[in-house]
């Protein structure tokens, strides 16, 4: 079956995305508007971008009947933000800071978190969380009347020291960290179950 995404109504378009696009990682982002109120919230329309420079991207939704809400508000307004990762230990508290709580509200502070200076933006790092990357805003696009596509320029990357093998070559206990990801649905999914494929190396002959 085939689904002509400009003559469906944008709920279907976000049904089949969501439910096969998956697993997505999860951008626990934190912000601070002008007066100095923090903002969390997880978002799951989250990856990598790119090395050099290292890049981030999210892609920020508004509310159909409130607009923006307060995290790309807050990248507008200030241009840094901060990335957390979720481990499964901290999956439900995640969840409880997606909450749609009104303007002013401190997530963290409703799951009961606590919050670390960053190095080199203003918002804060979700203390428990094992890998946090502070980010500036590089370029963000509208991609449509309610929904922004935000890239970020990663600054600094902080890694809890247990989760560190080797420093010098950044080698990183990655199943240790225990990652979560959206999955379809309401539902989310654990980094657990890995396998392995070697990558092919093109040499010049047939590979049948």
């Amino acid at each position: 079956m085939r689904w002509d995404l400009d003559q469906v109504a944008p709920a279907i378009a976000y049904k089949l995305l969501a439910a096969t696009v998956m697993p997505r990682p999860i951008a626990w982002v934190v912000t601070q508007d002008s007066t100095g109120s923090i903002n969390a919230a997880p978002y799951s329309f989250f990856n990598v971008m790119g090395s050099a420079p290292p890049t981030i991207a999210l892609g920020m939704l508004a509310d159909p009947a409130r607009g923006l809400k307060d995290s790309p508000r807050n990248i507008l307004d200030s241009g840094e933000f901060v990335v957390c990762l979720v481990p499964e230990r901290l999956a439900a508290a995640a969840n409880l800071t997606a909450i749609d709580a009104p303007h002013g509200v401190d997530e963290l502070a409703l799951a009961g978190l606590a919050t670390t200076p960053s190095t080199h933006v203003a918002p804060p790092r979700i203390a428990d969380s094992p890998v946090a990357f502070e980010c500036r805003t590089h370029t963000i696009v509208e991609t449509g009347p309610a929904q922004l596509v935000v890239i970020g320029r990663v600054i600094a990357v902080h890694i809890e020291d247990r989760f560190i093998l080797n420093p010098d070559q950044a080698h990183i206990d990655t199943p240790a960290l225990d990652l979560v990801a959206r999955s379809y649905g309401s539902d989310w999914v654990r980094s657990r179950d890995t396998f392995l494929l070697k990558r092919p190396v093109w040499t010049g002959g047939e590979t049948g």
